[in-house]
């Protein structure tokens, strides 16, 4: 049972500080729900907080393709606004514009003013061309490509992770129902040995050593249950389900199945993994936002119209004759503004110089993915095959084991065997089928991780 309490240790010291913020350990269990693996699946993908956050980041990407075309339409502002001038600003002019006999160095004040003024405006203006806006239009779209892209990875990366989970409690349950079954044996072999010891056919040390290795398997599934409750909360939590609700699975060991001829078939291909065409994603970013900042050079064109009124006037009261054209006269203005960019310090040229930088370093990370998918193409190929060849040697020990546990009761209950015999024939076989259950499990583990290798990890139906 090394196995078990090493699987034991790595799953409380990941999941018990999710379970001491939860408080699930006193807690009454909510209704049963029973869910296939499948079922598991579909649960996470809409329950599960990390793909909740990638979903709602495609839509922050969505809505940011909306900013962009904003800045392309029409923008029409209207100002209105009232002034009260205490001291109305003077202007200095020559004296002998209004006095020829006055001195040419001579100034006089005068009040360009009233003492109330209004202005009411509406402008529009057009954008007629903007190079950074086209771009903005292509980068803003694929943004939504790679936050989608990047939504997928996470449904991927909780597929696995809920598949994981889910065989993690198959395989404990599995584990339990060999306790139990040991357990029944040991039970049945005290009994016996009790009932020959008091008819003088076994001796005192062998009930004892019976009753030792029957009170270690009450231990053992004790402890393999509080695992089992364990992991399932590991389980509900990879699918974002609340602890406190209560789970079951519905598949058994024997509903598992293996097909691995097709993976084996299949060929690595970089299209097919997602954490690829993410990274081919950003390199485009990178390209358009370097032809963004190349744009910035050409200028900007825009239409502007503006109508409006304006008044200055004596007393407060006048100021509110707005069907006087003589207190409000209006005025018209359309016109075309350009912005010509000249020189900025070479900030752009900076700009687009860390832009190159950025798409070689994104080139080699290129490289390396490729390299990395190779290799773990073949590397998980190997962990299957491995497995499978393990599984197939487990398979045949349990059928001997079983075999000699058998030859070994029969024996010793025509007392032609001892009873020592009797229970190191029963570790072994309960030792089997524990290496052949975790032999299983490992083949389930390493074909998850070979299909995500080979960019085949279905996140809508994962069949087995």
């Amino acid at each position: 049972m090394i196995r078990y309490r090493f699987i034991y240790i790595v799953i409380v010291l990941a999941v018990l500080p999710f379970l001491a913020f939860a408080g699930i350990a006193d807690e009454p269990q909510a209704e049963v729900k029973y869910f296939s693996l499948q079922d598991c699946i579909d649960y996470a993908i809409s329950n599960n907080q990390s793909v909740k956050i990638a979903e709602l980041e495609k839509q922050v990407s969505k809505a940011k393709v909306g900013e962009y075309l904003s800045q392309g339409l029409p923008q029409v502002d209207a100002s209105v606004n009232f002034n009260k001038n205490f001291t109305v600003m003077k202007t200095f002019i020559p004296a002998f514009i209004f006095d020829p006999t006055a001195p040419e160095d001579e100034f006089m004040e005068v009040a360009f003013g009233t003492p109330y003024d209004g202005m009411m405006g509406l402008n529009v203006s057009q954008m007629i061309f903007k190079g950074s806006f086209f771009v903005g239009m292509s980068a803003s779209k694929t943004y939504v490509e790679l936050s989608t892209r990047e939504h997928i990875q996470t449904q991927i990366d909780v597929v696995e992770a809920v598949s994981k989970a889910y065989y993690t409690v198959l395989v404990n349950e599995i584990g339990i129902n060999l306790l139990a079954a040991n357990q029944s044996r040991l039970d049945s072999l005290l009994n016996d040995t009790r009932v020959m010891f008091e008819n003088g056919f076994a001796e005192k040390i062998d009930v004892n050593r019976t009753q030792v290795e029957f009170n270690n398997i009450n231990t053992q599934l004790t402890n393999a249950r509080k695992l089992l409750i364990i992991s399932k909360q590991l389980l509900k939590y990879q699918m974002g389900m609340p602890v406190a609700e209560g789970l079951e699975i519905t598949e058994k060991f024997e509903d598992m199945e293996f097909h691995m001829e097709e993976l084996f078939d299949l060929e690595a291909s970089y299209q097919r993994r997602i954490d690829y065409s993410v990274l081919q994603t950003r390199e485009e970013l990178a390209y358009l936002n370097m032809k963004n900042n190349k744009v910035q050079y050409i200028p900007n064109i825009d239409l502007v119209l503006g109508w409006g009124m304006n008044a200055g006037v004596r007393d407060f009261n006048s100021l509110w004759k707005f069907g006087d054209s003589m207190t409000w006269p209006n005025y018209q203005v359309a016109g075309i503004s350009m912005y010509i960019p000249i020189f900025d310090g070479l900030y752009k040229s900076k700009l687009i110089q860390q832009n190159k930088l950025q798409i070689q370093q994104l080139g080699y990370q290129k490289e390396m993915l490729e390299n990395s998918i190779n290799l773990e193409v073949e590397d998980k190929r190997t962990s299957v095959q491995s497995n499978l060849d393990q599984l197939e040697n487990q398979m045949e020990n349990m059928k001997l084991a079983e075999e000699v546990y058998n030859t070994s009761r029969i024996k010793y209950q025509e007392g032609v065997g001892s009873n020592l015999e009797v229970i190191e024939a029963d570790n072994a076989y309960v030792a089997a089928q524990t290496n052949y259950y975790n032999a299983v499990y490992d083949a389930l583990l390493s074909k998850i991780e070979l299909e995500k290798a080979l960019g085949v990890l279905d996140i809508n139906h994962n069949e087995q």
